[in-house]
């Protein structure tokens, strides 16, 4: 289960780059970075979360097409907005625009927590 939204503190710094990634710089001086395919994979939405777990018990699973149209396009973050003073929503370019990021989520799937 993802982290509580009072779990963490706001970070210092966001930087979104919407055709890259993000870049937050946190209060303890830890700096993580996620692309954009990563956190958009990573969406604590609903819907994003029980597809993961059922990749992770059926790994043949069939994929949904998403809603918005096939495209040759690379998945772009095409806005954010703070969500009160604990977390962030990114709206994708794929039309996905349901998961909000809290403080404690991010720290949670941070691609080099391990390397802390």
């Amino acid at each position: 289960m993802a982290a509580d939204r009072t779990d963490a503190p706001p970070p210092r710094k966001l930087d979104l780059v919407k055709d890259k990634g993000l870049h937050v710089e946190w209060p303890d001086g830890r700096v993580s970075y996620y692309t954009i395919a990563y956190l958009r994979r990573m969406s604590p939405s609903a819907e994003s979360r029980q597809l993961r777990e059922e990749m992770a018990r059926n790994p043949l699973t069939v994929l949904p097409s998403g809603g918005a149209p096939a495209s040759s396009s690379p998945l772009l973050a095409e806005s954010a907005e703070f969500v009160g003073n604990y977390a962030l929503r990114i709206r994708f370019s794929d039309g996905h625009d349901t998961g909000i990021y809290s403080w404690a989520y991010l720290r949670e799937i941070d691609p080099n927590k391990d390397d802390a």
